[in-house]
């Protein structure tokens, strides 16, 4: 008897499907090994899911996906590696995936050089006027 295991990568895939479907997310990024692209890009077309490629590194895919208004704003942002985006794209980007937005300040500020280390309403970013 032969074993047809899902790929790992694949059953991240189908959890976040799910959670866009129910509505827990609007927007989703999913990083996969490019062997597992065509297979991911089947799957999110089966169900009418708009999405963006996006090459990460030599052997790795960005994907995102989700509701086709985020999907239209993520094609606006995100036009170039992940690593070339502005602190206000990051930012951006950021929210729209749903990441703890005070994280998402303390990644700001730091990326702007404005706090050095958790935002604890001492540093400049936080007292400045």
């Amino acid at each position: 008897m032969r074993s047809t295991a899902i790929p790992r990568e694949i059953m991240v895939l189908m959890n976040h499907i799910y959670e866009l479907n129910k509505g827990v997310r609007q927007m989703v990024l999913f990083t996969c090994n490019k062997k597992y692209g065509k297979q991911t890009v089947e799957r999110l077309e089966s169900q009418g899911i708009p999405y963006i490629l996006q090459p990460a590194g030599q052997q790795n895919l960005n994907i995102y996906f989700g509701r086709r208004e985020c999907v239209d704003a993520i094609r606006l942002i995100v036009t170039r590696p992940l690593n070339q985006l502005t602190p206000e794209e990051d930012f951006i980007l950021g929210a729209m995936l749903g990441y703890d937005i005070c994280a998402q300040c303390e990644r700001y500020c730091r990326r702007k050089g404005q706090c050095n280390g958790k935002c604890d309403g001492s540093c400049q970013c936080i007292n400045k006027n």
